[in-house]
């Protein structure tokens, strides 16, 4: 893999794995725009890595004090601090891990075609887009509940569907539940690091049973890249989250599925 192929990959993850606007879109179109291969199982460690060490790195207080006082809740048996909210980022975690351990070689084997992703692509612009307009409320995070945590954690699993995105789909369960687009937000965002933690593992894992050539040099671009790149998407989006809500990304999502149908039918 040369240099610039890592760059635009981790470029490309770190930008997707956080915005409403699905990363499997984007990654279906980037063999046709520029002939490069599939990138591997190593290469996807990579960014998987360096994904989750920006949204760790960006939220560190915030995901200290839940993993302190989530661990201090045990030996207690009653909630300390911010434990609730630990758990319930736990609980909303579940969902999307056992679908994957039953139903992932399904989804890859039958729903990475261009029609389904343009479908959820466009399912989930609509969806988000009435999550936005009349289901946002006032609900702040420590205001979520059992409910909440399993009923974001299933939208969370069905964003397994190549094109769905897995922020969006939760951002926007979050939003229909009554949350304001910050606490849904910053939901997400913190669902995001077990999932990505326990992606990154099964990544490892075959990395290590495969007995793969790791390409350092690649390996570690790419993880720059989508840490940077993944820490800057997320700043700019929560920084202009209340000017401009989700439209953009509602809009772009309309325009990337026209873009698909252009260019896989027309």
């Amino acid at each position: 893999m040369d240099l610039l192929h890592a760059i635009w990959l981790g470029i490309l993850q770190g930008i997707t794995e956080f915005l409403p606007i699905s990363s499997s879109a984007h990654l279906i179109l980037l063999p046709v725009l520029t002939g490069w291969q599939d990138q591997g199982v190593a290469f996807d460690l990579a960014v998987h890595v360096g994904t989750l060490l920006a949204v760790i790195g960006y939220f560190r207080k915030e995901v200290g004090t839940l993993l302190f006082d989530g661990l201090r809740s045990i030996p207690r048996g009653k909630h300390v601090g911010e434990s609730k909210l630990a758990w319930m980022v736990v609980i909303a975690t579940i969902p999307a891990c056992v679908a994957g351990y039953f139903l992932i070689d399904y989804v890859d084997s039958v729903l990475r075609a261009v029609a389904v992703i343009i479908t959820t692509t466009v399912v989930f612009a609509v969806l988000l887009a009435v999550a936005d307009k009349f289901c946002r409320g006032t609900r702040t995070l420590d205001q979520i509940g059992l409910k909440d945590a399993i009923i974001v954690g299933l939208f969370q699993a069905v964003a397994l569907i190549p094109g769905t995105s897995r922020s969006g789909s939760t951002i926007t369960a979050g939003l229909f539940l009554g949350m304001t687009r910050e606490t849904a937000s910053k939901f997400s965002f913190f669902m995001a690091i077990p999932i990505t933690l326990a992606a990154a593992t099964l990544k490892l894992m075959d990395v290590v049973s495969e007995d793969i050539l790791i390409d350092w040099t690649a390996f570690m671009i790419g993880t720059l890249a989508s840490f940077i790149t993944a820490i800057t998407a997320i700043h700019l989006f929560l920084k202009w989250l209340n000017q401009v809500g989700m439209w953009p990304y509602v809009i772009y999502r309309f325009l990337l599925a026209g873009y698909l149908v252009w260019v896989f039918y027309l």
